[in-house]
Formats: C-alpha cells, structure tokens, sequence
C-alpha cells in the first residue's frame, strides 16, 4: 500500500471547507457578543475581525486545508462574494459627500505609492551591504514583479513576470514573501480599525471630512431602516448577484478588445477580465447609488455586502502559510525593510496633512491590497467607507504594472544588468 502524502490537507472537499468557513466566522461574532465576562474583556482587546483572518491562517498553516488550492476562494469569494460586496455597498453610497473627503487622501495615498517604489531601492541596497546573498542573482526581476503586486495587484505582478521573465522559483518565493508580509500589515491595520478613534485623538488628526461622512451614512440608514422581508433579502440578493453575473459576462469581451485594439492596454492592466469584474462592480453599484434601489439599504443591503466582506476576509487569511518563509527568511527580512520603507512615508504625508488613521491605512491598503483588499480595511472603519477603498483600489490596479516597470528597471541597474 503506497504511504499517503504527508503534504494532503486533513480536508480536501471544498464544501467541507465553506461549511468550516462559515461555521468559524459564526463561532467568533457569537464569541464577540460577549455571552461571557471573559469573553466581553477578551474582544476588548482582540478585535473580532482579526480572527476572522488568523484562524483559518491557522487551519492552513496546520495542514487542516489548503486555501491555496480550494475553489472556496477562487472563484467563490473572490469572483462571486467580492464583486457582490462591492455592489451592494456601493449601492448606499453618497458620491458627492466621499468627494467631500478632499485632496488629503489622494496624497497619503500617493505617499504610500512613492514609498513602495522607495522602498525597493532601500531594501535592494541595504542587504547589497548587510546579507549580499538576499539579493544576488534574479531577485531584482522577483522584487520588481512584487513591486507590481503592491502598487496593484496580482493582474500587475504577473504582468511585470512576463516583462522581465522572472524564473518560476524565483516568482513564487516572492509570491510566499507578498501573501506573507502583506497580510501580517493586513491585520495590523484591522487591528489599528478598532482604535481608530483614540489614534485619531491623540495624534490631533483633522476628522472633520470623514465624521461628516459617517454621520451622513448613519443618519440615512437610522431614517430608512426597517425590519427586513422576505421580498427585501430575496431583492438584495437579486441585485447584487445579478450585476455580478453581468459583470462577469461584459468583463471578458472588454479585456479581450482592449487587448486586441489597445496598444497600450496591458500596461495598465486593462486586458485582465477580474480589473474589469471589479471595475464594472463598482460602476453597477455607483450607478444604483443614484436609483431607487438605494432604498434598500434601509432593509440592510450594506449588512449583506459587509458579511460577504466577512467571508472574504477569512478566505483572504487561509492562504496564508505561517511557517511558509522559513525556506528562505531573509526575503522576509527585505520585505519588512521595503514595507517598513512604505509605512514611514504614509506617516510623514498623513503627519504633514493631519490626515486621520483612516487615510494612512487606506491609503496604504489601496496601493498593497489594491480593489481585491482595500475596501475590506476600509469597511474595517466603517461599512459606508468601503466604495473609498475600492476607488483608491482602482487606481492602483491602473498604474501598477507601469510603476512597478520603473522600478524593476532601477533594480536591474543597481544589480549591474
């Protein structure tokens, strides 16, 4: 009898895991409504969102799945429960009130953007001096198409592979090092979310512009909410769904024009069909903003859209492999240089700006998750703030892969190529 891979997940059966998924994020928010004292003290400290993201980090990491390979995520929660997200918060959204927020959060986020492609040469030619090793031979090609990941998005770091023709190896210790150190700055910000207000205080932030917002959001769902029908879920799932489904049928043909008309196309990674998923989304949702189906926020549309976030958040966190950087720790140590690199100039442009923590980790989470993350962190301050993340997402998916070639070029002559 052949041994059994000792690499097999204990749960291999993609229902079993959903099942698991949904059971945990149950157990939490049920953990989180403090039945206990020790669980009232407990949530005080640890916010119920970052469980939702470590513990099936946990189940990964400990070989109960392997969110790397379930279709739980992909194309479940990041084809179908993301884009709905999308649609049913933007839906609520008050355009004109977001634009309100003023110019302070497009220049942390620009800051945030510098600070990535920074960031690289820093870390490039810092552990050229410390550890010559880390960066001997192909790395620069792997930084940069990392670089594309953390100016956008995954469209963008496999197009900067294709660029410079980064070697397989090469290209997945990298992948490891971008789900890693990206998702631990992840739950950091989830974590800063909940003390959003104190931050704020103590650093004399402006929040004049974002409590406006807020108080916009909360005083129109207090006077349209009422308890939810049979008819309101079955319409909120319709809507959101439905211009899912939509999105997906437009978005292949439009990549597949841009690609074949648009010279210049791939460069902003405009021939990637899930840019236009999440684009259309999006647009479907601020199209709606301006309908009567925005009434169905009163019924909950965006308490819907923040527990298919919810899901994506605990799918988000079991890719993540915890013991996964051993094989090679010192690309850990460059990236925590590059994204330490990354932090300081967000905290220099939002100090100069007094701009409040929401900025700061949105700004950041625009440029390192792009539209796939960033609304989740911004949901994180609240449900009304996700279209911001969304939109600064965007951006990041449309420079990315121009950006990270300007950088991979200035690590390639560093590296003397």
């Amino acid at each position: 009898m052949p041994m059994q891979d000792i690499t097999t997940p204990l749960i291999t059966n993609d229902i079993v895991v959903f099942g698991l998924i949904a059971a945990t994020l149950g157990l939490i928010f049920w953990a989180a409504s403090g039945p206990t004292p020790f669980l009232q003290r407990f949530f005080k400290i640890v916010p119920a969102l970052l469980l939702c993201y470590f513990i099936p980090a946990i189940y990964n990491t400990a070989g109960v799945l392997d969110g790397t390979v379930t279709k739980v995520y992909n194309p479940i929660a990041r084809d179908v429960l993301l884009p709905g997200a999308l649609v049913l918060l933007t839906l609520s959204i008050d355009l004109p009130a977001i634009f309100k927020l003023g110019p302070k959060l497009l220049i942390v986020f620009c800051a945030g953007t510098f600070g990535i492609m920074a960031g690289a040469v820093v870390s490039f030619l810092l552990f050229s001096w410390i550890h010559p090793e880390t960066v001997a031979g192909d790395t620069w090609a792997g930084m940069a198409a990392l670089s594309g990941s953390w100016i956008g998005g995954g469209a963008n770091m496999v197009a900067i592979r294709e660029v410079f023709q980064v070697d397989a190896t090469t290209f997945g210790q990298f992948a490891v090092v971008d789900v890693a150190v990206a998702s631990l700055w992840m739950a950091v910000l989830l974590f800063l979310a909940g003390r959003a207000r104190e931050i704020d205080a103590r650093s004399g932030a402006d929040t004049r512009a974002l409590d406006e917002l807020t108080a916009h959001v909360e005083a129109y769902q207090a006077q349209h909410a009422r308890i939810p029908t049979l008819t309101d879920l079955m319409l909120i799932v319709g809507v959101g769904f439905g211009f899912v489904g939509l999105a997906h049928a437009l978005a292949v043909p439009i990549a597949n024009w841009f690609a074949a008309n648009v010279s210049w196309a791939s460069q902003f990674s405009l021939t990637s069909s899930y840019v236009w998923v999440v684009v259309l989304s999006t647009t479907f949702g601020l199209i709606l903003s301006f309908t009567r189906a925005r009434r169905l926020e009163g019924a909950g549309a965006s308490r819907v859209g923040t527990l298919l976030l919810y899901f994506l958040i605990a799918c988000i966190g079991m890719q993540m492999d915890l013991l996964s950087l051993l094989d090679r720790p010192w690309l850990f140590g460059l990236a925590v240089v590059w994204m330490l690199t990354h932090i300081t100039c967000l905290w220099i442009a939002a100090k100069l700006t007094r701009a409040p923590l929401f900025y700061f980790a949105i700004g950041s989470q625009g440029n390192i998750g792009a539209a796939a993350s960033a609304p989740v962190v911004a949901a994180a301050f609240h449900p009304s703030l996700a279209p911001v993340g969304v939109l600064l997402g965007t951006v990041g998916y449309a420079t990315g892969t121009y950006l990270a070639y300007i950088t991979g070029i200035t690590l390639r002559a560093l590296a003397g190529g």
